[in-house]
Formats: structure tokens, C-alpha cells, sequence
């Protein structure tokens, strides 16, 4: 009924243009019309506000089970997301309190660091679709191959990624950064790369319960293992009980021994779980398969591909920023941290997203896909304008948590701006990776994030910051560009291969 009215509206629209350009109406009828039209339009635009509003409320009543489904799943993901932003976070405030040259070290470390460690949670990423699809499917025997050939998969590429971050420190010297910021980053770093193993095994475990719809587990570990990342922190970044002053190196420490805690607290938890167990107690040597790692990889490396991109373009912009100096280097720092706090959120939903779909394409059901991927984006979109008023609303106060220095805040603050601005194309292209991922069409997506990330991104932060001369200003808006043309792609992409699955579905 609704389009019917709608098309008839239209339809008289375009009579009365037709008429207008065909025939030439003399002045008569053009003001007898245009008197109609001004006595009919409140009419009809009433009309059709209620027609609207009609068609909202139904589409909003239709759409709230798929936002409960995914919320159940989201919810734990983004709390236990936003908990580890937020130790970040927590890190930054004790580092900064420290000085500006510990808070540039950190930003520096973290920077270079995060390029290894977000590839390889990319890498451990495989798991969700492939365990959920068989899960949908009942596969039990199968579910066991996937989930033991995940950690064989992470142990390989896990010593493969420490190997070459140890040789990139080798190079930190090397990358024009101020010679202060460098001693301190390096013993930093090197600790962070040591964490990187036993975090790999812990998002294993993570992506494995969160397939078979357990998403509460992961959430109430990472809220412990950071308390105990932050109690750590404390005493070991200021001295305090009797321990060193070890400051930065000390929130190094802190790290290491909360992701060491992170991957025993969730054998324990299995231990408890006897459907868990049940997993693990059916591994054996002659279920490592070759085949399994490989397919793992073929989904794995192209995530982690996607994610590395991305990555590497907030450091190799960290980079650019540490040529215009230490303070723009911390609020740089600052900024990151409160992108990394809202992307932590997107990432849960998109998470839960990527879960619900994978169940939706092991039953090969269209309607719960396509309501599903709708319903993520209306959250996505949600959660996203909230966080960019947040933070436009208060870029001016949000600098002072983390540093008493001046200069940090009045430069940190137009970079919040410029982070709540992007934050739309963000969690578009977040949520347009997450469906992909659900698909298990991978391949395309590094492809799309070299063009938008490296392409893109990168050398428009140059021009805008060196050629313009925009300096840290500029290399922010770079990102604005290559998300949003990566939401882009990853849209387009994914509504192809639906279109494709369906119509299979049809022949």
C-alpha cells in the first residue's frame, strides 16, 4: 500500500514536469497550478511524513529481534574490546604523567609494534567463520580439526611475526625520530614483542568460543587480565611496595605478565566447561592437517593483509608526525588512543556481525543475512555519530586527562576533531569487512585496503601535512580519505557477492 501511494505521488509529479516542458503553460495556468500546489503541499507533505513514519516504525519493529541477536553477541566483544582500549588508555595517563619524551616513546613503540600485533590477530581471525559455519552445520568432528590446526597456525606465525619485529628494532634508530625517544622505546618495544605468542594463542581461544556463541568468557577475562595490566602498571611504572621505578619499561612488564595471565585464565575456563573440554580433550597428532593450516591461512593472511594496511598506515603517519616533533608526537598519542577506544566498540559489533552471518551462510539463509548485516550497520551508525559529538563536544578538555602539558593539549585538541570526523567511514568500512569475513571472501579485501590505505591515505597525509602544510593537521585528514574509500569498496564488494549467492541459490 505505502509504495503504491508513493508511486501515484510520483507519478502525478512527473505529469504535471511533462506538461510543463512539453507544452509551455502560459502564465495563467502556471499560477492556477502553483496556487494548487501551495494549497496541497502541507496536505501532502503531512501525507507523507505519516506514510514515512508509518514505514519507519514497521521497519524499526521488523528489525528489533536481528538488534537483540546481535547486541547477545556484541555486547560482551565491545566490553571486553573497550576494556583493553581503555588499559591503553589507563597506560597512556600513567606514561604521560611520566613526561612528554615517555609519552612520544610510547606513541613511537606502540606505533611500530601494533603493524606485527594487529596483523596477527587478523591471522587467528579465520577462526570465527570457518568454526561458525560448521557449528551451523553440526560438524562436531570437523570443529575439533579447526579449532587444534588454529593454534598450530598461530604457533608458525606467531614466531614468524616476533622474528621480524625483532629485526625491525634493529631499525628504530634509523627513522627520524629524536634520539631521547628512541632509548626509551626500544627495551619497550622489545617486551611488547615477547607478548605477542601467548596474546595469539589467548585470541585463538577467543575466536573459537565466540564461533559457538560465548562471547561472555572473553569479556570477563580481558576485564581481569587489564585490572591486572593496570594494578601492574602502578607498581611498577612509579615503585611502588617496594618495587623499582621502572616507568615506561615497567608498563612493558605489565603487559607481558597480563596476556601470559590472559591465555591461563582461559585454559582454566575450559577447564571448568565441560562442552570445552570435550574440544580439547578430542585433539590428536593425527588431526594436524596440512590442508586445515592452509585453509586457515588462505582466510587468515588476507584478514591479517586487510588489517596490516590499515595498521600501517597509523605508523607510518606516527612516523610523519615524529618529523615535526615531541610534542606533536604525544598528542598524536592522545588522539590515537581515543580512535582506538571507539574503534574497540565498532570492532565488537562488527565482531558479533561476522558471527551471525557465518550462521546465516551455513544454513544459506538470505533474509536472516541480509537483516543481520542491516541491523549491524544501523548499530555501527548508532554508536558512531554518539562518539563523534562526544568527542567534537569535548576535544578541548578529553587532552587534559592524559598530560599537564600545554603545548600537548592545544595541539592534541583539533586532532580529536579530525578523529570524530572519521569516525562514520570507520565503522562503515569495519562493518563492510566484517560481512566479507562472514563470507569467507577474503582475498579482495587486502587488495581494496593496499588501495585505499597505502594509495590513498598515506600520500594524501603527506601532501596535506608537508606540501600544504597542514604539519599533524594534515596527515589526520588523510585517514578521513582512505577509510572512507575503503567503506566504499568493501561495500560494493559485498553486495555483489550476496547478489551472486543468491542467485545460485535460485538456479
Amino acid at each position: 500500500m505505502i509504495p503504491l501511494i508513493r508511486q501515484v505521488l510520483i507519478s502525478h509529479f512527473h505529469s504535471w514536469w511533462c506538461i510543463k516542458q512539453k507544452h509551455k503553460l502560459n502564465d495563467d495556468i502556471k499560477k492556477g497550478l502553483f496556487s494548487q500546489a501551495l494549497f496541497c503541499s502541507p496536505k501532502i507533505c503531512t501525507f507523507a511524513v505519516i506514510i514515512y513514519f508509518s514505514e519507519l516504525t514497521m521497519m524499526f519493529s521488523d528489525y528489533i529481534p536481528y538488534y537483540k541477536k546481535n547486541l547477545k553477541i556484541a555486547i560482551p566483544i565491545i566490553l571486553s574490546q573497550v576494556a583493553g582500549g581503555l588499559v591503553a588508555v589507563v597506560d597512556t595517563i600513567m606514561v604521560g604523567h611520566l613526561g612528554t619524551v615517555e609519552l612520544a616513546a610510547a606513541s613511537f613503540a606502540n606505533s611500530i609494534f601494533l603493524i606485527g600485533f594487529v596483523f596477527s590477530i587478523g591471522l587467528t581471525m579465520a577462526t570465527t567463520p570457518l568454526v561458525g559455519k560448521a557449528y551451523a552445520q553440526k560438524k562436531g568432528g570437523y570443529i575439533v580439526e579447526l579449532f587444534q590446526n588454529s593454534f598450530l597456525f598461530a604457533l608458525i606465525m606467531g614466531v614468524a611475526i616476533m622474528l621480524l619485529s625483532f629485526v625491525v628494532y634493529f631499525f628504530m634508530d634509523s627513522m627520524g625520530q629524536q634520539e631521547d625517544v628512541v632509548a626509551l622505546a626500544k627495551p619497550y618495544f622489545i617486551l611488547l614483542i615477547i607478548s605477542i605468542l601467548p596474546f595469539m594463542f589467548f585470541s585463538v581461544f577467543k575466536q573459537f568460543v565466540e564461533a559457538l556463541g560465548n562471547t561472555s568468557i572473553a569479556m570477563i577475562i580481558a576485564i581481569v587480565a587489564n585490572l591486572l595490566n593496570v594494578a601492574l602498571n602502578y607498581v611498577l611504572i612509579f615503585g611502588k611496595f617496594g618495587f623499582p621505578s621502572w616507568g615506561l619499561y615497567g608498563a612493558g612488564v605489565a603487559t607481558l605478565i597480563s596476556r601470559v595471565a590472559m591465555i591461563l585464565l582461559f585454559v582454566l575456563a575450559a577447564r571448568l566447561n565441560v562442552s570445552w573440554w570435550v574440544y580439547i580433550q578430542s585433539f590428536r597428532w593425527s588431526l594436524f592437517r596440512r590442508k586445515t593450516v592452509k585453509l586457515l591461512a588462505s582466510i587468515g593472511v588476507p584478514i591479517g593483509g586487510q588489517m596490516f594496511l590499515e595498521i600501517s598506515a597509523f605508523g607510518i603517519s606516527t612516523i610523519m608526525v615524529g618529523w615535526i616533533g615531541n610534542v606533536t608526537l604525544a598528542a598524536h598519542q592522545v588522539a590515537q588512543m581515543m580512535a582506538n577506544i571507539s574503534f574497540m566498540a565498532i570492532l565488537g559489533i562488527a565482531a558479533a556481525s561476522t558471527v551471525r552471518i557465518s550462521y546465516a551462510y551455513g544454513h544459506l539463509d538470505m533474509r536472516e543475512m541480509h537483516m543481520s548485516i542491516k541491523a549491524s550497520r544501523h548499530l555501527v551508525l548508532l554508536l558512531t555519530s554518539v562518539t563523534a559529538l562526544l568527542y567534537i563536544a569535548f576535544r578541548n578538555y578529553i587532552p587534559m586527562i592524559f598530560t599537564t602539558d600545554n603545548e600537548v593539549i592545544k595541539t592534541a585538541s583539533p586532532l580529536i576533531v579530525l578523529v570524530g570526523l572519521f569516525q562514520l567511514s570507520d565503522g562503515l568500512q569495519a562493518s563492510g569487512a566484517a560481512v566479507l569475513r562472514g563470507l569467507t571472501d577474503v582475498k579482495v579485501m587486502v587488495r581494496y585496503a593496499f588501495i585505499s590505505y597505502i594509495c590513498i591515505n598515506i600520500p594524501v597525509a603527506y601532501f596535506l601535512a608537508f606540501v600544504v602544510g597542514l604539519q599533524e593537521k594534515g596527515i589526520w585528514m588523510g585517514f578521513i580519505f582512505g577509510l572512507s574509500c575503503a567503506a566504499l569498496l568493501f561495500h560494493f564488494r559485498y553486495k555483489k557477492q550476496i547478489q551472486i549467492l543468491e542467485t545460485s541459490l535460485k538456479e
